[in-house]
């Protein structure tokens, strides 16, 4: 027997290990995945008087009414020299007019149609292209056409992350604060998978972003020769991108409240339950090294609440249960505390424990409608 001493123990003594197990994986898990996004201090390492050129990419299919009501915020942000290029990827509402009419009020925007084509059926990815093609500076920062900057220093912020040798900046892209349960249950999932992967940044394994609130490099882009290797897929313009590109030392993080971009977040179930899909029909081409450490999140969340019910199985260990689920909800709130604060998501926290429960529920369902969901357009 590999632990001989382990025959002596009764039922009790094993679950009690087992659930002791389970918490030690948790603290494990809060220490790597959240708390490198709690104490970084600064981001920036230019200052704001060295700020370069930078070009702002928005791809925009039939979205004339979010252009309308958040365009102006990011025509209007504080920065010194910038332009915005709006890809206008065959729209047949009134998208292009729009374009137009802003146009002639900021000479910095530019617009770049793509016309449909019946022969040539094309993804984000394709527009996102023609967007970097037309650019003039090198510096690239990108937003969705459903998205608005949380300040005008949004860009600021971002840019000041640049500098040799920084070629990848990432940024908090977050949802809008609504009333209901599955808006806050929406928010939380983001808000935990941005600070894994700020996390997993800031020690130098960055392994995603979202193209909500990302920027990277026009020079970085050809070198990794574009969407090249995945671009047979339609989703993982940002995440594949960043999972292929990053390295230790080429990759910065913006956590500041003034460089958060937010977007309406789903209504339904359904709606979200298909947006969760495509996000992770990416996730089988990430490196094994960013697999690993998803793994890990995940199983150390699975472990500890399945050796919790398993202490439910006999007397002498069920008083356990309630010690150790208030020491996890002790822990996790210290660790989440000031990375919620930062990301201006402090509502999140008293529920956490039970989102993360519901959560850890459906996710085997969004596994499953990843399977049966082949989309065949680009959509956030």
């Amino acid at each position: 027997m590999l632990f001989p001493e382990f025959k002596e123990l009764g039922l009790p003594e094993l679950l009690t290990v087992f659930a002791g197990l389970g918490f030690i994986l948790i603290i494990i898990n809060y220490i790597l995945n959240c708390l490198p996004a709690g104490l970084l201090k600064t981001t920036r390492i230019l200052s704001s008087q060295n700020l370069e050129p930078i070009s702002v990419i928005i791809c925009a299919k039939n979205e004339d009414e979010n252009l309308t009501e958040f365009l102006p915020k990011v025509l209007t942000q504080d920065y010194p020299n910038f332009e915005v290029i709006v890809v206008n990827d065959c729209s047949w509402d009134n998208t292009e007019n729009v374009i137009d009419e802003f146009a002639k009020i900021f000479p910095n925007l530019k617009k770049v149609s793509i016309k449909e084509d019946a022969y040539y059926k094309h993804g984000k990815k394709f527009a996102i292209l023609v967007g970097i093609k037309a650019t003039t500076h090198n510096r690239m920062v990108f937003i969705d056409a459903d998205c608005y900057p949380s300040s005008n220093q949004w860009l600021k912020e971002m840019a000041m992350g640049f500098a040799a040798p920084k070629e990848i900046i990432l940024g908090y892209g977050a949802y809008d604060k609504q009333k209901g349960f599955l808006n806050k249950l929406i928010r939380f999932d983001t808000f935990m998978i941005a600070t894994n992967y700020l996390s997993g940044a800031i020690k130098g394994k960055a392994y995603m972003g979202v193209g909500r609130n990302l920027a990277y490099t026009r020079d970085l882009f050809y070198k990794e020769k574009g969407f090249s290797n995945h671009y047979h897929i339609n989703s993982g313009d940002d995440d594949l991108f960043v999972n292929q590109a990053a390295t230790k030392e080429n990759v910065n993080v913006v956590i500041d409240k003034n460089a958060i971009t937010y977007s309406l977040a789903k209504k339904t179930f359904r709606d979200w339950r298909l947006q969760k899909a495509r996000h992770l029909s990416t996730s089988p081409l990430y490196s094994p090294s960013s697999k690993t450490k998803i793994a890990f999140s995940y199983f150390s969340q699975y472990y500890f609440y399945f050796s919790l019910i398993a202490l439910a199985f006999t007397f002498k260990t069920l008083l356990l249960i309630p010690i150790i689920l208030l020491l996890k909800m002790i822990f996790q709130w210290i660790f989440l505390n000031k990375i919620t604060k930062r990301l201006n998501e402090k509502d999140l926290l008293a529920g956490s424990v039970i989102y993360e429960l519901i959560l850890l529920f459906i996710y085997p369902i969004f596994h499953i409608a990843k399977t049966f969901n082949k989309p065949n357009k680009w959509t956030n």
